[in-house]
C-alpha cells in the first residue's frame, strides 16, 4: 500500500492515512476482503506511531469500510455493498463538484462539460 504524508498539509497524519485508504476503498483499488498492513508494520514503514495508525484504523473502521479481527488483522469491509457503493457515490459527487468549481474558473459552459466528458467515454470504449 502507497500511502503519501505530508507534515506541512496541517492535516493530521491519522486523517492523511485514513483518507488515502478511504480513497483507495472508494476507487475500487482496495477490495472487500483485501487485508490491510498490521497497524505495526504501518506504522514502521512510515515511521510513525503505533497509536496514529490504529486511530486511522479506528476512525474507518466506525465508518464501516474495514473490519478489524483480533489476531487475524485489518480487512476491507464486504459486508455492506450497499453502503460501499453510497460512500463510493459520495466521492464522485465531491469530485463532480470540485470539476464544476473548476469549469467555472476558466469559463467552460456546463453543457461543453458534458460534452467533453462524452468524448472521452467515447474513446475509452
Amino acid at each position: 500500500m502507497n500511502i503519501m504524508l505530508s507534515h506541512s498539509s496541517g492535516e493530521p497524519i491519522y486523517a492523511q492515512i485514513e483518507k488515502q485508504i478511504r480513497q483507495s476503498i472508494m476507487q475500487g483499488i482496495l477490495k472487500p476482503g483485501d487485508s490491510l498492513p498490521s497497524i505495526r508494520q504501518l506504522a514502521k514503514d512510515l515511521g510513525i506511531s503505533v497509536i496514529t495508525t490504529k486511530r486511522a484504523y479506528n476512525e474507518l473502521e466506525q465508518q464501516g469500510l474495514i473490519d478489524s479481527m483480533v489476531g487475524r488483522g485489518s480487512f476491507v469491509s464486504g459486508s455492506d455493498k450497499e453502503m460501499i457503493r453510497e460512500q463510493r457515490l459520495r466521492w464522485v459527487e465531491d469530485k463532480a463538484r470540485e470539476l464544476l468549481e473548476e469549469c467555472r474558473s476558466i469559463p467552460l459552459d456546463v453543457n461543453e462539460l458534458v460534452e467533453m466528458i462524452k468524448l472521452l467515454d467515447r474513446e475509452d470504449s
